[in-house]
C-alpha cells in the first residue's frame, strides 16, 4: 500500500478517512486561503484543496497526498470560518430559515508520478429558523468561532438542521464515498 498523506489537521477530516480503514499520516499545510479570489465557489474550493495538496507534496516523495478545503456558499457569498462571535451571530442570522451549499473541494496529487486529480461535491442544508437568543446562546458555546458559516452540523450546531440533501460526510469536510471512487485510479483499494 502507497503511503497516503491527508494534507489536514481537521479533526472531522481524520475521522471520516479513518473510517475507509486506510493508513495515513497526518501534516498541515502552510498554504494560506484566499477566500477573496473571484471564482465561482465550486472553482474556489478546488483552487484552495490544490493549493493545500501542493504545498505538502512539495516535501513527499513517493505517496499520494489528499487535502481538501470546505466552505459554505449561500447567495453570492463564500461562507469561511468567522473567527469572531459578531460575525459568527451575523452568518448564522443570514442562514437562519434558509437553503445553502456546503462544498469541499478535493485534490489527490501523486508525488511519484505527478498525477493530479481535483473535484468538488456538494451538499444542500437547509436550516431550521433560529431565535435570537438561540443565536446568541449558540454563538456563547464557542462552537461557532472555527466551523465554515459559524455552525458544525455534526456538533452542537445539528439542532438547527432540518434537512440534507447530499452527502451528510461531505458537509462535515471530506465527501469519502466520491473520495474512495477516485482513489481507485491511484490504485488504492479499501476491499
Amino acid at each position: 500500500m502507497r503511503k497516503i498523506v491527508l494534507a489536514s489537521t481537521s479533526l472531522p477530516r481524520k475521522q471520516i478517512l479513518s473510517k475507509s480503514g486506510l493508513k495515513f499520516a497526518v501534516r498541515e499545510s502552510s498554504f494560506e486561503e484566499d477566500m477573496t479570489l473571484r471564482m465561482s465557489p465550486e472553482k474556489l474550493a478546488e483552487h484552495l484543496s490544490a493549493g493545500k495538496a501542493r504545498a505538502i507534496a512539495e516535501n513527499c516523495s513517493d505517496a499520494l497526498v489528499i487535502a481538501a478545503d470546505t466552505f459554505i456558499a449561500y447567495k453570492n457569498q463564500k461562507l469561511g470560518k468567522p473567527k469572531t462571535a459578531k460575525r459568527a451571530a451575523e452568518m448564522l442570522r443570514m442562514l437562519s430559515g434558509k437553503r445553502h451549499k456546503i462544498i469541499t473541494g478535493v485534490t489527490i496529487i501523486d508525488t511519484k508520478t505527478g498525477k493530479t486529480l481535483t473535484f468538488h461535491e456538494t451538499t444542500k442544508i437547509f436550516m431550521k429558523k433560529m431565535s435570537p437568543a438561540e443565536i446568541a446562546g449558540y454563538v456563547a458555546t464557542g462552537e461557532p468561532l472555527h466551523k465554515a458559516a459559524g455552525y458544525a452540523l455534526q456538533e452542537r450546531g445539528a439542532v438547527f438542521i432540518k434537512k440534507i440533501d447530499g452527502d451528510f460526510f461531505n458537509a462535515m469536510g471530506l465527501p469519502i464515498a466520491r473520495l474512495m471512487d477516485e482513489l481507485k485510479k491511484f490504485g488504492v483499494r479499501v476491499f
